[in-house]
């Protein structure tokens, strides 16, 4: 089967999006600003309908995309976000003050291995979304998953980084330091002791870790 044509066919079954969403993911596509592929996105959304958390910690704000939509589809949860690029940060509450959801979602700026103590004062979490750099991710989950709760998950994105986890050599020295990064990140996430972890194909990859 024809994984590229199968790909067309379900991001062609999604349900259209706000207009505002779709403006942001046409900015972030013009700018390369990164932000979830639309399968994963969707992905997450629908794992959090069911789990209904009232709170969630998103490690990388971007633009503020991944904080809008999941605040947009769940009106009772409050969001706490960390950005340590200026000028996005700066895009990301405008985006929430446009749409009206800036008393739902609180910006931290700044290096999220270096905002523990904001972080823990909105703790615990129900659910925490890492999505920012990502040779950082196993300091990000190691830092920050002390603040989920019991019965909390933790969703990585990116953890097939473009399939290129599954190559065995590449061209580029520094991809292929950051494809390294990655497959070392998944192999400790995957045999972690205290986590049961699942490793979707969906958007670029995303991993769903709940405690056990």
């Amino acid at each position: 089967m024809n994984n590229d044509k199968l790909q067309v066919y379900i991001e062609g079954l999604i349900p259209e999006r706000p207009e505002f969403f779709i403006e942001m993911e046409a900015y972030a596509a013009e700018n390369k600003v990164p932000i979830m592929e639309i399968t994963g996105m969707e992905t997450m959304i629908q794992f959090l309908r069911i789990k209904q958390p009232e709170k969630i910690l998103e490690v990388g704000t971007a633009i503020g995309y991944s904080a809008l939509r999941m605040a947009h589809a769940l009106p009772n949860a409050m969001i706490v976000t960390i950005e340590r690029d200026e000028e996005r940060a700066h895009l990301a509450e405008k985006h929430f003050q446009q749409f009206g959801l800036e008393k739902q979602i609180h910006l931290i700026k700044g290096d999220a291995l270096e905002t523990e103590d904001q972080v823990a004062v909105h703790a615990p979490y129900d659910v925490i979304f890492i999505d920012a750099a990502k040779g950082q991710y196993k300091r990000f989950f190691e830092l920050y998953s002390q603040y989920l709760t019991d019965e909390g998950i933790i969703v990585t994105d990116n953890v097939l980084f473009k399939g290129l986890v599954a190559e065995e050599k590449l061209e580029h020295k520094r991809t292929a330091q950051l494809v390294k990064k990655i497959k070392q990140f998944n192999v400790w996430l995957m045999s972690h002791t205290d986590y049961d972890t699942i490793i979707l194909p969906v958007g670029d990859g995303v991993a769903i870790s709940k405690k056990r």
